[in-house]
């Protein structure tokens, strides 16, 4: 591969670049790595094989997690070569270029003034840009190495025929709750084992992607593995946090500490008579009480989990809880809460008494480009929305082909 360089290219703003001169670091230059791969007939097979059976997609997790890998490496060799104190604002995408996928990489490195010539490359790589590697060092948290974890995962005919014919009634589906609430959590799990590796004691700033791919669907958390001398009885069981870094500078201010990142998922069926009823209601006009009451029980089922799991690790109380409601179609309802446990903790405070403006303002985007589609992040947050496509296809021709064996049976 041929190698290019470039010395006067940053991918920092303004702000960010305040934010590092606060903490007496220059932005360095802007680090690519990619890597693109194809699908190949024998991956593709096992993979439609493996979302039949339901469960997690092996084939495409591991597919999907050796190609960011190698761009991820790809651009930390590049950081190597410019030098500097680490590589700050690590972010993965994903271009599909016909049959295969593009892997992407990017990062910024960052330098400080009494670094030698010939020296250490870097010493640390993290997802946080500029402003929140501010927010995140003044909050006590030492920035060691980029952390994530992935998994792919699909409903399943097996599983869905079985969940199928609960859907038949009112309320929820634990065949799928199930499922969902299982492969969320290999997500964590991994991204957590990842942070081990490098002696963490918390991964902080996690952020959650959902998408579908290959037929599947993938969750993708990444993250940055910190240390902080408040948190080493976590050592073997690294702290977890899905706050933004300003956040938790927030939180850490006022002497709370975050312990873990906390799911509940609830999946609910509004059932063959409440399907027709809210059909028939849709045409007529006025509340559906059977859809209003379906979603409210989701929502208070999950939030519920999250609040179990909030006093299982021993937290005061779960902040910043995100919503999510996925429509799965045929009447089924998916209902997401996900947020961070945080307890109080003697010795919680942060080196600055505020933060500076420069951390918080968000950069306006000064580029916008509508003629051409979607800009990559853009396409990752529209991707996340269509989640459920490829397995409900799947389910829905299963049903048809029972009905029409029925009728072909009586009609005998």
């Amino acid at each position: 591969m041929a190698v290019m360089q470039h010395r006067k290219v940053s991918g920092v703003s303004g702000n960010e670049i305040y934010c590092l001169h606060k903490l007496g670091m220059t932005p360095g230059q802007l680090c690519l790595g990619n890597s693109v791969v194809a699908i190949g007939v024998g991956k593709g097979l096992g993979a439609g094989l493996s979302t039949l059976g339901g469960g997690e997609v092996e084939e495409v997790t591991r597919l999907v997690h050796e190609g960011r890998m190698r761009a991820f490496d790809r651009a930390m060799e590049e950081a190597a070569r410019y030098g500097g104190a680490g590589l700050t604002g690590v972010s993965f995408d994903m271009v599909r270029h016909g049959g295969n996928l593009e892997f992407i990489t990017t990062g910024t490195t960052a330098h400080t003034a009494n670094e030698k010539p010939g020296g250490r490359a870097r010493q640390f790589s993290t997802s946080a840009d500029a402003q929140e590697f501010f927010c995140q060092v003044d909050a006590g948290f030492m920035p060691l190495h980029f952390a994530f974890g992935n998994v792919a995962y699909s409903i399943g005919v097996g599983r869905s025929i079985t969940g199928g014919f609960r859907t038949l009634m009112r309320g929820e589906v634990p065949q799928y709750s199930q499922i969902f609430d299982h492969t969320r959590r290999l997500a964590l799990e991994r991204i957590v084992e990842d942070a081990k590796r490098f002696k963490a004691n918390a991964v902080v700033g996690i952020e959650t992607t959902i998408s579908p791919l290959l037929g599947a669907q993938e969750m993708m958390m990444i993250g940055t593995a910190s240390h902080h001398p408040l948190l080493d009885e976590y050592r073997s069981n690294p702290v977890t946090s899905d706050m933004t870094s300003q956040e938790m500078w927030n939180m850490v201010h006022i002497g709370y500490m975050p312990v873990q990142l906390v799911m509940g998922v609830s999946v609910y069926s509004l059932g063959l008579a409440g399907g027709i009823f809210a059909a028939l209601k849709s045409v007529a006009g006025g509340e559906i009480a059977g859809l209003t009451e379906i979603l409210y029980e989701a929502r208070e089922k999950a939030l519920a989990r999250i609040e179990q799991a909030a006093e299982e690790c021993g937290a005061d109380e779960v902040v910043g809880v995100k919503t999510k409601v996925y429509d799965l179609g045929s009447g089924l309802v998916e209902f997401m809460a996900i947020g961070t446990a945080v307890k109080k903790m003697p010795g919680a405070q942060t080196r600055s008494p505020a933060l500076p403006p420069q951390a918080i303002i968000q950069d306006r985007d000064t580029f916008v480009d509508s003629t051409q589609g979607l800009n990559l992040n853009a396409r990752r947050a529209a991707s996340a929305t269509k989640v459920q496509g490829g397995p409900l296809a799947i389910i829905g021709a299963v049903f048809v082909g029972i009905f029409y064996l029925i009728m072909l049976v009586l009609g005998h």
